[in-house]
């Protein structure tokens, strides 16, 4: 995986990094320790799956990033997007049952539209294409996380140009992909297997609270929701919170938290 990564850093491949000092390889490489960091250092899986979404966008040539992971019935739920847009991109393929993310969680196999206004993606889906359109998005590369036979989920990259990603861009989200389904994975390994399907469950309530506690200080501070997680998020980091945690407490009303804290 590493050795994808370094031949795309090595062949000159494109990063949103443009003129910042550190080197695309530089940042990938520190991405690869962050995430196995997040491994180590008390596990927090929302924190671990908003990281790599974050990461996707800086470092891929893409707008926004989104992750769905399947439940214990094998249900696809949205359990982190980079921006509000991807968010409802991809709420909107799980309530319609379709789009590229559907296709790739079903087959198993990466499912690349570079533009979804041509060819066939309007046919293919019916429902999907005109709403992406509409939200911005004109092209998803859809990533499955799989490790052998066992498909958990899908990494969706969405780009607002229409164009796909370079191969040796595609090579290093891949890798990424790789790194995250086996960090999850591991996770689970180390607990009983009663407790997997107990520990999705948490993940998708935890995403239930967050997205109320963004809902809530967006209102309060007229905010977008994107900024009101900013805020959340901040606040967590800075106090040493889980974010769940602390998102209960928004909603109850226990913690005030402003744009400026």
């Amino acid at each position: 995986m590493l050795a994808g990564a370094a031949h795309w850093a090595d062949s000159g491949g494109g990063s949103k990094l443009g003129g910042m000092v550190a080197s695309v390889d530089e940042r990938l490489a520190q991405t690869f320790v962050e995430l196995a960091d997040t491994l180590v250092a008390g596990f927090d899986l929302m924190e671990f799956l908003h990281t790599l979404t974050e990461r996707c966008v800086e470092l891929l040539d893409v707008d926004a990033a989104g992750l769905l992971l399947a439940d214990g019935r094998g249900a696809l739920r949205l359990v982190a997007a980079s921006t509000e847009q991807a968010r409802v991109a991809e709420l909107f393929q799980i309530q319609n049952d379709e789009g590229p993310c559907v296709d790739c969680f079903r087959s198993g196999q990466p499912v690349i539209i570079a533009d979804i206004g041509a060819g066939d993606a309007a046919t293919r889906w019916p429902r999907f294409g005109p709403a992406a359109l509409q939200m911005g998005f004109a092209g998803v590369h859809a990533i499955p996380m799989r490790l052998r036979d066992q498909v958990i989920g899908t990494l969706n990259l969405f780009r607002r140009a229409p164009d796909g990603l370079d191969q040796p861009v595609a090579r290093a989200a891949r890798a990424l992909v790789d790194v995250a389904t086996i960090g999850i994975l591991q996770e689970r390994a180390v607990r009983q297997q009663e407790l997997v399907a107990a520990q999705l469950q948490a993940a998708l309530h935890s995403r239930v609270m967050i997205e109320q506690a963004k809902g809530v200080l967006a209102e309060r501070h007229h905010l977008t929701p994107d900024q009101g997680f900013l805020i959340l998020r901040r606040y967590a980091r800075n106090h040493n919170r889980p974010l769940t945690a602390l998102a209960g407490d928004v909603i109850y009303g226990t913690v005030d938290i402003s744009p400026a804290s």
